[in-house]
């Protein structure tokens, strides 16, 4: 594959040199070269050129840029957890080279000023791009519809009231429909409130034994059996956020089956964590939807692997040492990822044969790029060069401490795990 036009030779040029080629968007698993040339990606195959700077990828994992559609920000309101410029430096070092910011900051992401702010910090960052999620209503409050044909002109890729769920099914319906108009999705978080409660984790036999509430399965799967009929009725682009039981996983596989123009990504977490770690009551456990049952947990891998969740997401949610410090009823539900879902992943599904690394990679590149229809994603010539390059076999202790996000509170933190991503380009300049 080449790209033609290009002076193989000219200065600013890189060779990415005899690495595992993983590209899914264009069916590409091979050792091969990829070249830069000018912010682009010129050839992929045995190149032969005098670039001017080389890199040996050998026994290297070389792939698109890793894509994560679902991370918190925190900017504006937020700053002391994490800002665009800190997030944007934590996916780098993550090995990701896009991200899509949630609305639900303070104020919230609901009209066409504050998006402009969020795309434009995230040019300063100079880290990963930011995508900017502007919210389905005013102040996400559930009731009027934000200025949602503004955030587009501005650049919103998609919305969501992320962190709460569209109860009003009418508001719900007439946002999938004004959303149409632009060919983009809605992100739902299925969550019905009223069932929910006070629920700190997840309802079942461990909430019993500790005496916590519960939030039980039924909460999610009923908003996402309503949702889905709403996305069917109105023939428009739903995306599931944070999938993370064995009946949404149903829900979503039968809906994808009769046409329904529905995709989903499940949180690292739920790959990998379950109720059971609550019984240490840290308060890093806690998050929102909870962690789940392990027949859940084997529910979400089989939707993964089969296709019918089509991404993995971090779910960052970064919160100071002093908030998650609190009793478990009290600390804010959220852990960050974004330093970790990949090595985690690698470990955890790759390394047991869960996952191959064709389906792990598709899964965090050109997954979630087609789910929000973001230009990324693929190593075609021609496209920008974004690209991760990974060790698969490289062991090495997970320390929050040594992040890029301004958060600690990372579930994984001390975790032994093997691969991490050891380069990373953006737009053809090395990040990392």
């Amino acid at each position: 594959m080449i790209l033609v036009g290009v002076d193989m030779t000219q200065s600013g040029s890189t060779l990415i040199k005899g690495g595992r080629v993983i590209d899914p968007a264009n069916g590409v698993d091979e050792v091969a070269d990829v070249l830069i040339v000018d912010g682009k990606v010129a050839e992929v195959g045995k190149v032969k050129t005098s670039a001017v700077e080389t890199l040996d990828a050998k026994g290297m994992i070389v792939c698109p840029g890793l894509v994560d559609i679902h991370v918190h920000l925190r900017q504006p309101g937020g700053e002391a957890a994490e800002t665009i410029a800190s997030g944007a430096a934590a996916a780098v070092n993550g090995g990701f080279t896009s991200v899509a910011a949630m609305p639900n900051t303070a104020p919230p992401i609901d009209n066409e000023a504050l998006v402009t702010y969020v795309r434009h910090e995230g040019e300063r960052a100079g880290g990963a791009r930011v995508f900017c999620v502007g919210a389905i209503t005013q102040g996400r409050a559930g009731g009027e519809l934000a200025q949602m044909g503004g955030m587009v002109r501005a650049g919103a890729v998609a919305f969501s009231d992320d962190g709460s769920w569209v109860a009003d099914g009418d508001v719900m319906r007439r946002a999938l429909e004004y959303a149409r108009t632009f060919d983009k999705p809605v992100i739902t978080h299925a969550e019905d409130g009223t069932l929910s409660g006070k629920g700190v984790m997840h309802e079942g036999a461990v909430s019993t034994a500790l005496g916590l509430a519960g939030i039980p399965s039924a909460s999610e799967e009923s908003a996402v059996f309503r949702d889905i009929a709403l996305a069917e009725l109105t023939d428009s682009r739903l995306h599931v956020a944070h999938v993370s039981t064995a009946g949404s996983v149903e829900l979503v596989r039968r809906a994808k089956a009769r046409g329904v123009k529905v995709t989903a990504e499940v949180a690292i977490h739920h790959l990998t964590l379950t109720d059971e770690a609550v019984r240490s009551f840290e308060t890093v456990f806690k998050v929102n939807p909870p962690l789940r049952t392990s027949a859940d947990v084997d529910a979400v891998r089989e939707g993964l692997a089969d296709g019918t969740i089509d991404c993995i997401v971090s779910d960052h949610a970064p919160h100071s040492v002093e908030a998650k410090s609190l009793a478990f009823d009290e600390a804010p539900f959220g852990m960050i990822g974004l330093e970790s879902t990949l090595p985690v992943l690698l470990t955890e599904l790759v390394a047991t044969g869960i996952l191959s690394w064709s389906r792990a990679i598709e899964a965090m590149t050109i997954g979630p790029a087609r789910a929000l229809g973001l230009p990324v994603g693929t190593l075609a010539p021609g496209a920008q060069a974004d690209v991760t390059v990974i060790d698969p076999d490289v062991d090495w202790t997970l320390d929050a401490g040594d992040f890029k996000s301004l958060s600690r509170n990372c579930p994984y933190h001390g975790a032994r795990v093997r691969g991490r991503a050891t380069a990373v380009f953006v737009d053809g300049l090395r990040r990392k």
